[in-house]
């Protein structure tokens, strides 16, 4: 019986050893068995390979038309990053992200791995090393849009991606320090998420599921691999909104969806096919929505407190008057207001403000058309709205812009500081030319004192007539709290 038990105990070790999976929960040191050979690898690197950043090592990854080339990696480089992801609630397989920073990150890379409990050896916050040199670089999907770093890579008729990093690869290029940092979540609304803070640990306050999800889980048991469950924000009159999708072996998936509003915290991700952008979670933890939830405003409680449709405008003129002001950085060509032709609304006939640089003889335009000031301290809330149109504007650019310093001169428009109102909608350059599109009610309240909006035209008659397109402003309007 004695030796029975002994010989019991000598397997169960001998099986420990042999299954990475019985590391313990929170045990993020490097084994002794381990930590040797992976800092002589680790310190012999640095020695002799070459950093990179991780915008570099996104701009190797080439897409030949619409089939994707993984980018093999012959050179002796490496990046470096901090986890910010972990599989340990399940929501995540055989992969982490590496961003750039603990704090204030720029972006992200994704890493498959054929290992499972990889937060194990690469806990959130572990600084990491890759040596890149023999992995491949490209999508574990194609068109997914998530550059990621693999082992290998497959082809098929739709392009190539890149496959797990082996058990091999893992020992030899994916090197951890001892260093673990705390990982600051990025502060962010949905409207300022893109593609760049895919892999991204951030944070969004304000938020709350969906009026429907009440009584809901955070998985749906009719599902079978994720679940998809809308977060809204209270944002002016309506709300924006993006999902949260939980895999069906998350811990937390029977867990019932709270109904208040605050914050989560939270990666930022996209869809099996890539299509888009959602959130997963590291941890429900990192959810915190027990406050009361938000209420939108009634668009009654507001009135118009400043409007300009440019009919008192000369046309062919440079725009001017009513507190406007038209100010030529770069080349000689102007904001004018024009009578349109357009079928669209506003119809033939009405005038507007247009800028474009064809045949201005200028390689470079910049022009700029400010708005009358807004006092931001006579009410609580305050919204822009305005229609925009454009003729073949191609790489020109529309900017819409806020400044709080500027003093109201042209002396000092370049000088004061501005800031994109990035919930503003401006015509794509894609659009027919004469469609005008609204801009959406963009909300100023979390701006003070007095404030100036500018439309910030960018092109240029470079001789390339990829930069010379035309710009139009027309209807725009400021709304307050009555």
């Amino acid at each position: 019986m004695k030796t029975s038990k002994f010989l019991t105990l000598i397997l169960a070790f001998v099986a420990c050893i042999a299954i990475t999976s019985c590391v313990q929960d929170d045990d993020y040191t490097i084994p002794s068995s381990l930590g040797d050979d992976e800092n002589e690898a680790l310190t012999a690197m640095l020695a002799s390979a070459t950093e990179v950043d991780l915008a570099y090592v996104k701009a190797l990854y080439i897409e030949d038309g619409a089939e994707t080339v993984p980018f093999y990696v012959e050179n002796d480089i490496y990046v470096k990053g901090y986890v910010s992801s972990s599989d340990k609630d399940g929501n995540f397989f055989k992969e982490f992200y590496l961003q750039d920073a603990p704090s204030n990150p720029t972006g992200a890379l994704k890493i498959i791995i054929d290992q499972v409990d990889t937060y194990n050896q690469y806990n959130k916050g572990r600084e990491v090393y890759i040596s890149l040199k023999g992995l491949q670089i490209g999508e574990e999907r194609v068109g997914n849009g998530i550059v990621t770093i693999g082992g290998g890579t497959e082809f098929d008729q739709y392009g190539g991606v890149v496959t797990r990093v082996n058990e091999n690869q893992i020992r030899d290029n994916i090197l951890r320090s001892d260093v673990t940092e705390e990982i600051i979540p990025l502060a962010v609304t949905f409207s300022e998420l893109t593609d760049a803070h895919v892999g991204v640990f951030v944070e969004i306050d304000g938020v709350e599921f969906a009026d429907n999800l009440d009584g809901e889980r955070y998985f749906d048991a009719v599902q079978v691999y994720d679940t998809q469950r809308t977060l809204q924000a209270c944002s002016g009159f309506t709300y924006s909104n993006m999902s949260l999708e939980t895999s069906s072996f998350a811990t937390f998936k029977e867990h019932l969806l709270p109904t208040g509003n605050g914050s989560i915290k939270a990666i930022v991700n996209k869809t099996f096919d890539g299509s888009t952008r959602i959130l997963a979670l590291n941890t429900v933890e990192d959810v915190a929505l027990d406050g009361a939830r938000c209420s939108t405003l009634d668009e009654s409680d507001f009135s118009e407190i400043f409007f300009e449709d440019f009919e008192s405008m000369s046309t062919f003129s440079t725009v001017s008057g009513n507190g406007w002001t038209a100010y030529a950085e770069e080349g000689s060509y102007n904001w004018r207001a024009l009578t349109t032709t357009d079928s669209g609304n506003p119809g033939p006939g009405n005038v507007i403000a247009s800028m474009g640089a064809y045949n201005s003889n200028s390689p470079s335009n910049i022009a700029w058309l400010i708005s009358p000031s807004i006092d931001l301290d006579a009410q609580e809330y305050e919204f822009v709205n305005f229609q925009s149109s454009n003729s073949f504007s191609d790489a020109s650019e529309l900017q819409v812009l806020i400044s709080t310093d500027w003093d109201g001169t042209e002396a000092n428009i370049t000088t004061a500081t501005w800031t994109t109102l990035s919930d503003a909608t401006v015509v794509d350059a894609s659009e027919y030319y004469q469609d005008w599109i609204d801009s959406g009610l963009v909300d100023l309240s979390s701006y003070s004192g007095t404030a100036y909006v500018a439309f910030k035209y960018i092109g240029g008659d470079d001789g390339s007539d990829n930069i010379d397109g035309t710009f139009e402003i027309d209807n725009y309007k400021v709304l307050a709290e009555n």
